[in-house]
């Protein structure tokens, strides 16, 4: 199954946690914070949004960085992805 985000939508996939710190302390599953860095996955064409000519400034492949508490979560072929509104994403990783 393919997701096909629509509008100003991006389907992020979040990097990996990490498992132990700096000092090497490993930390257990529910210590670890959710990443707030992903790949970009899926972009949608961008288009009029409430009024406003949106165009779409992330491509798929981007690391980005995205507002913690932003986007949907879903889960497709046992797969975890974050939907989200291209202004919740505050960064590009380069």
């Amino acid at each position: 199954m393919k997701l096909t985000p629509l509008f100003d939508r991006v389907v992020l996939k979040q990097l990996v946690a990490e498992e132990t710190t700096k000092s090497g302390i490993v930390l257990p599953g529910q210590a670890k914070e959710k990443p707030q860095q992903a790949e970009v996955i899926a972009v949608g064409p961008g288009g009029v949004v409430d009024g406003k000519e949106v165009t779409m400034q992330v491509k798929v492949g981007d690391k980005v960085i995205f507002s913690k508490y932003s986007g949907t979560e879903v889960e497709v072929d046992d797969e975890k992805y974050v939907v989200v509104k291209q202004n919740d994403i505050l960064a590009v990783i380069e």
